[in-house]
């Protein structure tokens, strides 16, 4: 079934560009202008997303309310920010992902299709891989913190630290992959952050070495699982009267 989004805003500018970005990311949507409307329409209908501009009354509260939800119908929430608004302001109301105003069509395209990840079984266009390793983050010049990897794949990677993050779109991550001793450096943007100081992250810019030896490491992991057939009736019956023949 195509996911449904829902996009509280006003703004004809924006409401075209985010039109015109669920289309190309293959999501329906239905529109509204204000938060009570937003409420009532989340109450009666399935999202799989809301899409709220903060510039509106009531945006934290709607998105607020939608974490109230049950984990396995709670709706992704995108929290569009303008100068009036900061980033932390989005996460701590319970945003996944923070869109900055004014809005780029390819950021918010890319940002809707990490999304729909949470909205399916497949979520993830390649394989992750459960990974125990540190990942520092680097804020600023002097500021590394570390967190812990959870899991990693091509694309990008999700941690745990031991606090909430600091509200940033990218950041300049550093990590040794188990049992190499070359480091993996480069930029990732966070896609989706929680209160609980979990995370997740798509890679943006790794050097040209750290992508390959990204590439080589994912693909010997992938080497070294071996998958058993179970076998089938056919099988069972020929094995049977190998043995009573």
């Amino acid at each position: 079934m195509q996911p449904k989004a829902l996009l509280m805003c006003r703004n004809r500018q924006s409401l075209r560009l985010m039109a015109s970005a669920l289309d190309k990311a293959e999501m329906a949507f239905d529109s509204c202008d204000s938060a009570q409307e937003a409420i009532e329409l989340i109450v009666r209908g399935k999202y799989s997303a809301l899409v709220l501009d903060y510039d509106l009354p009531g945006a934290g509260q709607v998105a607020k309310l939608a974490r109230l939800a049950p984990p396995e119908a709670r709706s992704v929430v995108f929290a569009m920010m303008g100068n009036s608004t900061t980033i932390a302001t989005g996460f701590q109301s319970g945003a996944n992902f923070v869109l900055s105003k004014p809005l780029a069509k390819d950021r918010v395209v890319r940002a809707l299709r990490a999304a729909r990840g949470f909205m399916r079984t497949d979520r993830r266009r390649s394989e992750r891989h459960t990974v125990n390793t540190v990942v520092y983050l680097l804020f600023g010049k002097k500021v590394a913190i570390p967190t812990l990897m959870v899991d990693l794949n091509q694309d990008g990677l999700s941690i745990q630290a031991a606090e909430p993050l600091p509200a940033v779109q990218e950041v300049p991550v550093h990590f040794l992959l188990p049992g190499t001793s070359h480091p993996v450096e480069g930029t990732a943007e966070v896609i989706w952050a929680d209160d609980g100081g979990r995370a997740g992250m798509f890679f943006t810019d790794l050097t040209p070495p750290a992508q390959k030896h990204l590439k080589t490491w994912l693909k010997r992991r992938d080497k070294k699982k071996v998958v058993v057939p179970s076998p089938t009736a056919s099988h069972k019956r020929a094995a049977h009267r190998a043995v009573t023949s």
